[in-house]
C-alpha cells in the first residue's frame, strides 16, 4: 500500500499513518475478512456465505446449521464450511451439546485456526500485520470475562476435530483474546443491521479517536477505510470505536471496559459538546434551571429503559405511548441536542413510520436530524444514514421539498462514507433522481402533483416500513453480549 504505513503511535502502540495527501472519500485500503461468521441469534435468518438477510434459506444437509440463499452461495461458502460442517455435526452429538452448534466466538476462532493452519498468518503482500502480532489484552480482562474465556476454550477443545492440527492452549487463548477486542461488526448487504462478526487484520492496526479522520464501511464483502476529510502526509489515520453520541464520561468508560485504554483525544480532554448533549433549553436568552434539567434527564433515562424493553418485546404501540409521555416532559426543559431527547425522537420517528403515522414520524425525524447536525462530524456515516431515513419519511409524507433536500444532503455524505458503488448509495441515487423529478412536477403544478400522488397511493398502497431493528450498526467493533 503506497498511501499508508505502520508506525509507532505515541502512547498507543502500533498504528497507521498517511504517506501522502489524502482527500475526503479516498479509500485508504480495502480488505476481505480473514474469517467471519453469522451471529448465533441470526443463524437461521442470514446467509452464512454472503451475509444477506433472506426470508427463505436452504439449510446444509449435513450439519443442519449453516444456511444459504441458494446452491451458488453454498458452493461459494464451501471452502470455509467444509471443515466446520463435520465439526458442528460432531459437536451437536456430544452430551449437553446435543443438537446445538458452538457459539459465534468458537466458530470464528475455529475458522481462523483452520485458515492459519492452511495458509499461515499473512495472506498477501497487502496484509500489514500477522495475527500473532495483534494485541489480545487477556492480562487486562476482568475476572468475569476470564471465566467466560475459559468456558469458550473448553468448548472449543470439544469442538476442534481430533484429525485437525492440535494447538497449544496459549495459542488458542490468543485468538480468542484478539476476537474479543478486535472482532469487527459485519453488516447485512445494505449496511443497516449488524448480522455477524469477522476479523480484519489491517483494520486492527487503526487506532481510535472520538473525532476521527476516517470511517469504515462494509462494501460487497470487504471493509473499506475511507477518509472523511483532508489527511496530511505523516498524520495518523484514526476511526472511532464508539458512537460519538455519548458524553465523554460514557465514551471513556466504554473504551476502558471494552478496549482497555484511556482515550486522550482532544474531544475527551476538552469534554467538547458535552454541554450540548446534556444541556437545558434556552428561551428568550433565559436557561431552564439546572435542577429542572437534571430531574428531567433522570426521568428520561428511566423512560428510555422502559421504551427499550417494550421495543424488544415488539410492543410498538406501547413504545409510542412511552415516547409521547416522555417527550411531553422533555421538550419544555431539554435542549434540542440533549441525547436522551434525540433518542426519543429517533425511536418515535422510526416506530411511527412503521405503524404508518407518516406525518408525525416526519416531524420527529426532522428534529432528530437538526440535533444530529449540531453534534456529529459533518461527514459522519450515522448522520448520513439518519438524514437519509428522515428524507425518505418526508417524501412518504408528501413533503417533497424538505424530503428532496434531505436526500440530497444524505447522498453527499454517503458518497464519501460509503462510496458510489455501495448498495445504499445506489439506492439513494435512484431516490434522489425520483424526488428531483417529483419536485419539478410539484413546482410546475402543485395541485396536479398532489392529485397524481394520491391516485398512485390508492392504486398501490404505500409499503410499510421495515420493522424497527434492535441490532443496528453503531459501534465499530463487536462486543459479545453479556
Amino acid at each position: 500500500m503506497d498511501n499508508i504505513e505502520v508506525f509507532d503511535s505515541p502512547g498507543k502502540g502500533r498504528g497507521l499513518r498517511a504517506t501522502k495527501e489524502l482527500l475526503s472519500g479516498d479509500v485508504l485500503f480495502s480488505e476481505p475478512p480473514f474469517a467471519a461468521v453469522v451471529f448465533d441469534s441470526l443463524a437461521d435468518k442470514i446467509c452464512h456465505s454472503c451475509f444477506r438477510r433472506q426470508d427463505k434459506l436452504q439449510r446444509c444437509g449435513q450439519c443442519k446449521f449453516a444456511q444459504y440463499c441458494d446452491k451458488t452461495c453454498q458452493s461459494a461458502g464451501w471452502k470455509e464450511h467444509k471443515l466446520e460442517c463435520g465439526a458442528i455435526k460432531a459437536f451437536g452429538a456430544i452430551g449437553d451439546n446435543f443438537g446445538k452448534a458452538p457459539n459465534e466466538n468458537i466458530r470464528l476462532a475455529a475458522r481462523i485456526m483452520w485458515r492459519l493452519d492452511k495458509e499461515g498468518g499473512v495472506m498477501s503482500d497487502m496484509q500489514m500485520t500477522s495475527l500473532d502480532d495483534l494485541e489480545n489484552h487477556i492480562s487486562d480482562m476482568p475476572e468475569d470475562d476470564l471465566k467466560e474465556l475459559k468456558v469458550d476454550i473448553h468448548n472449543f477443545l470439544d469442538y476442534w476435530p481430533r484429525n485437525s492440527k492440535q494447538h497449544r492452549v496459549d495459542d488458542i487463548s490468543h485468538i480468542f483474546g484478539v476476537i474479543n477486542c478486535n472482532g469487527f461488526t459485519v453488516s447485512d448487504q445494505r449496511g443497516l443491521n449488524a448480522v455477524g462478526v469477522g476479523l480484519f487484520p489491517n483494520l486492527c492496526l487503526v487506532n481510535h479517536d472520538c473525532w476521527p479522520n476516517c470511517t469504515v464501511i462494509l462494501n460487497h464483502g470487504k471493509i473499506e477505510l475511507r477518509a472523511l476529510g483532508k489527511i496530511e502526509p505523516g498524520e495518523e489515520v484514526t476511526v472511532s470505536y464508539v458512537d460519538f453520541l455519548n458524553v465523554t464520561e460514557d465514551r471513556q468508560r466504554q473504551l476502558k471496559m471494552h478496549y482497555f485504554f484511556d482515550c486522550t483525544c482532544e474531544h475527551c480532554k476538552g469534554h467538547i459538546k458535552d454541554d450540548l448533549k446534556m444541556g437545558g433549553k434556552e428561551v428568550d436568552g433565559v436557561k431552564v434551571p439546572e435542577e429542572q434539567v437534571k430531574e428531567v434527564t433522570e426521568y428520561s433515562l428511566q423512560m428510555l429503559q422502559k421504551m427499550d424493553k417494550a421495543r424488544l418485546e415488539g410492543n410498538y404501540h406501547e413504545v409510542i405511548k412511552i415516547c409521547r409521555e416522555c417527550m411531553e416532559k422533555q421538550e419544555p426543559v431539554l435542549a434540542d441536542t440533549h441525547i436522551y431527547q434525540l433518542r426519543m425522537w429517533s425511536t418515535a420517528s422510526e416506530v411511527l413510520a412503521y405503524l404508518q403515522f407518516i406525518d408525525e414520524a416526519a416531524d420527529y425525524a426532522r428534529k432528530m436530524v437538526d440535533g444530529y447536525n449540531k453534534l456529529y462530524h459533518p461527514c459522519n456515516a450515522h448522520l448520513g444514514m439518519a438524514t437519509m431515513r428522515a428524507g425518505v419519511t418526508h417524501w412518504q409524507a408528501g413533503k417533497i421539498e424538505v424530503g428532496h433536500g434531505m436526500i440530497c444532503k444524505a447522498y453527499a455524505i454517503l458518497q464519501r462514507t460509503h462510496g458510489p458503488t455501495h448498495p445504499i448509495t445506489k439506492d439513494l441515487e435512484a431516490m434522489r433522481m425520483q424526488t428531483e423529478m417529483e419536485l419539478r412536477m410539484f413546482r410546475e403544478n402543485e395541485y396536479i402533483y398532489k392529485s397524481m400522488r394520491e391516485a398512485a397511493l390508492k392504486n398501490q398502497p404505500m409499503n410499510m416500513m421495515n420493522e424497527p431493528m434492535a441490532e443496528s450498526v453503531k459501534n465499530l467493533f463487536r462486543r459479545q453480549k453479556k
